[in-house]
């Protein structure tokens, strides 16, 4: 939560445990969970951006109170605005909302007062100072219930305003009773650089919250009522408290008025009364006729229509879920932003309490490359060869050197070494690597015979004495693959599998490739049935499935049939075929991921 958050919880909370009129079993908190949970929250900065596994989020100025706080949270791309309460309108002291720079895909919005529009704020000002002006200057009482917390402070700073520019009203006492509202004011004093230019700008001269014509009402026992005079009371709803004590002491007295400055919850006393009924029912049970003034003129910081629609009209998020407000005025909401958004296919939910809201995303993976590997832009195809690192929801490619500069990884070699029983001659081992990989590389002196060999550049076997063979290798994936084999052929060398004799040396190379030409033969046969060699033209074959034909080089891999899918089917198999009869060649294999990007 933001810093002024923090401060104005304890005192919200601690107020909640100081009025709890139950039972400590039936309380939901006590003073000691209030002070343990303070150590427990961490405090974050309009627009700093904060990481916790992986889940990225930043916030906005809400506008609604002080320190409320819109926040943007981005999952693996997905980008949630959360705005909680908020209001788009600049007042006295609170800034306006602020407008993300980008949209969400999906944006949670308050609907507190559906299609509703609240009037221009200076008519609203006008019509509560006319009010209460007249109410007073006629001998009568002024109560205005209100939160203690935001609206309580607005309206604070327009009487002491308006106080001041008329000297007749002086003698007219104002009130606020509401001793959390009067330590709320400690943290609007703290945090003046929180709230917009004009209260900035008038603190260099003087302290706004620092009011010239209003006190501090503790209780109605140290009220002296005895003539004109306002009074700003909690709660709002007039359903206890100090707010309700003077309500029914004022209700019947037709000089007297009761403004009403916000939101009003269904079924509270506030609500009642704005339809202006005949009689009410005190709290003493009695039911006595209401003759006070009421007068409805709304200061709420949440958005009206104009603002919720306004503000979507220019995010334009795809996908809108509407909380905070009625049933009936969330569906009204829905239907007339259906109705007027730009986009037609913006999807709008309104989901009931605790239903669960279900979305598919689906979002490309995309890997930037970062350090060394960025100082070239590869070409299209080119393989782009390092280390893919998962951060959260993020990937990023890195040359091995530069793992420890852009993380808190780091490179390291492991060097194997094994030993394999073996009391047969070692140039078996030769022949039969061979067969298998390109490169077999003899090691020592060549006019010797040799008894140590490279295996595809990264594996070494040597024989170490007449009853055993050491094979060594550093690891990664590539080297542990050949040392694998290269044990596997030893272990099968040495339980006699397809013997192999040292005259396979003098093997020409056109026998082999007579050899392979038979392999490809007997392999395609297997697989499609009627093959058979083309006479006096070495190396071609026709095939045939199904009554159609096909003629198959297999030294050139070229294949000629008017069947495409046959065409292709064989093209595949040779290309296979022939991979697997020769030796693996020898390549420029990193032990690390190949990763190819598409430019």
């Amino acid at each position: 939560m933001t810093h002024a958050t923090k401060a104005i919880y304890r005192l919200i909370l601690s107020d909640y445990v100081k009025v709890s009129k139950g039972s400590v079993e039936d309380m939901l908190y006590n003073e000691q969970d209030i002070i343990q949970s303070m150590d427990k929250i961490e405090v974050i900065d309009f627009h700093q951006t904060l990481e916790v596994n992986g889940i990225r989020f930043w916030c906005y100025t809400a506008g609604h109170v002080l320190g409320a706080a819109m926040f943007m949270v981005d999952i693996a791309g997905v980008r949630v605005l959360y705005t909680g309460d908020y209001s788009r309108e600049e007042d006295r002291h609170l800034r306006a909302a602020e407008l993300p720079q980008f949209s969400p895909d999906v944006c949670v919005i308050e609907s507190t007062y559906g299609v509703q529009l609240h009037q221009p704020r200076v008519v609203r000002e006008k019509r509560f100072t006319d009010v209460i002006h007249n109410t007073v200057a006629q001998g009568g009482r002024v109560l205005i219930p209100a939160f203690a917390l935001g609206r309580a402070q607005e309206l604070l700073l327009i009487l002491d305003e308006y106080w001041s520019a008329h000297p007749e009203l002086h003698n007219i006492p104002i009130y606020y009773a509401s001793p959390l509202a009067k330590r709320c004011m400690a943290v609007y004093q703290t945090y003046i650089n929180a709230m917009n230019e004009r209260v900035r700008a008038q603190f260099e001269v003087s302290n706004p919250f620092d009011f010239k014509h209003i006190s501090s009402l503790k209780s109605i026992e140290n009220f002296d009522d005895v003539g004109p005079s306002v009074v700003m009371a909690s709660p709002s709803g007039l359903q206890s408290g100090l707010s309700r004590q003077l309500f029914d002491m004022w209700c019947q007295d037709k000089k007297n008025a009761c403004v009403i400055p916000g939101y009003v919850v269904e079924g509270t006393l506030a609500k009642t009364i704005i339809n202006e009924p005949k009689d009410v029912t005190l709290s003493n049970g009695l039911t006595v006729p209401l003759n006070m003034q009421v007068h409805y003129i709304s200061f709420s910081a949440h958005a009206d229509y104009g603002q919720t629609f306004e503000f979507l009209k220019d995010l334009m998020p795809p996908n809108i879920i509407l909380v905070h407000g009625e049933a009936n005025e969330m569906g009204r909401l829905k239907q007339k932003l259906l109705a007027q958004l730009p986009d037609k296919n913006t999807k709008i939910l309104t989901p009931k309490n605790c239903q669960t809201v279900e979305m598919h995303f689906n979002s490309e993976k995309m890997a930037k490359a970062i350090g060394r590997l960025a100082e070239k832009i590869p070409k299209e195809g080119e393989h782009v060869n390092g280390l893919l690192v998962k951060k959260g929801f993020t990937y990023q490619i890195i040359a091995p050197e530069d793992l420890h500069i852009f993380t808190q990884l780091s490179t390291g070699n492991i060097a194997q070494r094994i030993s394999v029983p073996y009391e047969g001659a070692f140039s078996v081992i030769r022949h039969r690597l061979k067969q298998i990989y390109e490169s077999v590389e003899p090691l020592g002196d060549p006019t010797e015979s040799p008894t140590a060999l490279l295996v595809h550049d990264r594996v070494t076997v040597k024989q170490e004495n007449t009853k055993c063979v050491s094979i060594q290798w550093s690891t990664d994936p590539i080297s542990d693959m050949v040392s694998d084999s290269v044990v596997t052929v030893i272990l099968n060398i040495n339980r006699g599998i397809a013997r192999v004799g040292v005259m396979g040396e003098g093997v020409t190379e056109e026998e082999m490739e007579r050899t392979a030409e038979k392999v490809v033969l007997a392999l395609l046969n297997s697989l499609f049935g009627d093959v058979k060699r083309v006479a006096g033209e070495e190396g071609k074959m026709v095939v045939s499935v199904d009554g159609v034909v096909a003629t198959v080089d297999s030294k050139s891999g070229v294949v000629e049939c008017e069947n495409e899918g046959l065409k292709q089917r064989l093209r595949t198999a040779l290309r296979r075929i022939k991979s697997a009869v020769k030796p693996i060649p020898l390549q420029k294999i990193s032990p690390f991921c190949y990763l190819e990007r598409k430019l």
